[in-house]
């Protein structure tokens, strides 16, 4: 018999730890190779965590709603045999007892260290607590300006009634609802309170008659929502339009789209095709796919595109076409379907959101022409497709212009203003635009 360490694994580079939302399996049952054991969620994804090798589930080292860091030990899983030295996460009594001085020598740096850090270290310190708090509960209390004393009053769920994320979210948002102190009034002063009592009362009427709801945001909610007002906090947003003359693609489409699914066994959407026009225009046109950091910009030698995309519980997820400029329209088809699949039945993992360079958002589905989407960080860009309307429209010809009925969409093209000014933002919607008017109508696929 030998034991296995099942851990969390690295879920992309700006993913630090996880929350744990459900296990799969309890102490004594069984375990497949790549059945997953445990449920987590992140601020970007939830996943499920799969068993690397086949045994019998011995011991749980975290409960439900525990944040466990990346690397850290889930659970422990006994296998049959022996588990080679390179995957073995146990060490030999003889290796530790080998290591046993240097290993002291180090804590004792270590902790001379965190003395010295303590001695100068301002403010709240959280290892003066008898309580344990995780990093992203510490980090959201010195954000919100949550005190320790104040931190310290927060009845935790988790376990060892530890203090996890949602009850700390629930706190600020109790907080922010409590009404203002009363300032002292004169006794001389005469107060109107007619009017108030009133609106209060009406106020009251209306929930108890039931004409209000209220409800949990859900946690992806609550994370959408921080991520949206952080960006638009973040970035200088500008928007740049421009209307496109699709008809060539559309009756392009429609002549090939029953041979395509019946050859590959897949739909041939409009979104691979603009995905498709998206990637050559970033290949024109390098400085869209860059972020920054502070004073500096990166620029990203991947184009990497995010495709949003709506959820059943009405929530929004980014999956990412990694290295798109490479992919053909057949491979594209391909990559956005599968993406679009697994996102609205859960099944994506975690380095399937991670390393996007730029967003697309198709807002035609619900009918709109065009929208100003938020930039998804740290981006500089998102595009937004609207629907594609039959319009009149003027057609120019050798013999002269004549009106026609034409199919066409808008661009919308949110772009951040620090770093993309209106001539860059301006040019590169104006290129998607070229490569979509002028598609091949007779094109092979």
């Amino acid at each position: 018999m030998a034991k296995f360490e099942l851990k969390l694994p690295q879920m992309g580079e700006s993913v630090a730890e996880a929350t744990i939302t459900g296990w799969l399996k309890e102490v004594g049952e069984t375990i497949e190779a790549d059945e997953p054991v445990i449920e987590i969620a992140t601020d970007k994804v939830d996943s499920e965590i799969p068993s690397e090798v086949e045994g019998k589930l011995v011991e749980k080292l975290f409960e439900v709603d525990d944040v466990v860091q990346v690397g850290q030990t889930i659970a422990i899983i006994e296998t049959e045999g022996e588990i080679d030295d390179d995957e073995d996460l146990f060490n030999d009594r003889d290796d530790e007892e080998e290591h046993t001085e240097d290993e002291e020598a180090l804590i004792n740096e270590v902790e001379t260290s965190v003395d010295k850090a303590k001695a100068v270290t301002s403010g709240d310190n959280f290892s003066d607590s008898s309580r344990f708090y995780s990093p992203l509960v510490r980090n959201i209390a010195k954000e919100e300006g949550i005190s320790l004393e104040e931190l310290e009053q927060i009845e935790g769920t988790g376990k060892d009634e530890r203090v996890t994320k949602n009850d700390i979210l629930n706190y600020l948002e109790s907080r922010s609802n409590k009404p203002a102190p009363k300032k002292p009034v004169a006794k001389d002063q005469k107060i109107e309170t007619s009017g108030l009592e009133s609106a209060v009362a009406g106020q009251e009427s209306a929930v108890r008659s039931g004409e209000e709801e209220i409800i949990e945001m859900s946690r992806m909610g609550k994370m959408i929502a921080h991520h949206m007002v952080e960006s638009v906090q973040k970035s200088a947003h500008v928007q740049s339009f421009i209307e496109v003359d699709v008809t060539n693609i559309w009756n392009w489409r429609n002549k090939k789209k029953a041979d395509f699914l019946k050859r590959e066994g897949e739909k041939l959407t409009f979104t691979p095709i603009f995905m498709e026009a998206v990637a050559k225009a970033i290949r024109d046109f390098p400085m869209i796919n860059i972020s920054l950091d502070g004073d500096k910009v990166i620029k990203k030698k991947n184009i990497n595109l995010g495709m949003a995309a709506a959820l059943p519980d009405g929530n929004l997820i980014v999956p990412v076409i990694k290295n798109a400029d490479r992919l053909n329209l057949v491979g594209m088809a391909k990559a956005v379907n599968d993406l679009a699949t697994r996102a609205k039945v859960n099944k994506l993992k975690p380095d399937e959101i991670q390393g996007g360079t730029y967003t697309v958002t198709n807002v035609g589905t619900f009918g709109s022409i065009m929208g100003t989407p938020i930039i998804n960080q740290p981006q500089v860009g998102i595009l937004a497709l609207g629907a594609i309307r039959k319009v009149p429209a003027v057609i120019e010809t050798p013999d002269g212009d004549f009106i026609g009925i034409r199919h066409k969409m808008f661009l919308s093209h949110s772009y951040d203003h620090r770093v993309v000014n209106g001539a860059l933002g301006g040019q590169f919607v104006q290129r998607v635009a070229q490569y979509l008017e002028d598609f091949d109508k007779d094109r092979e696929i």
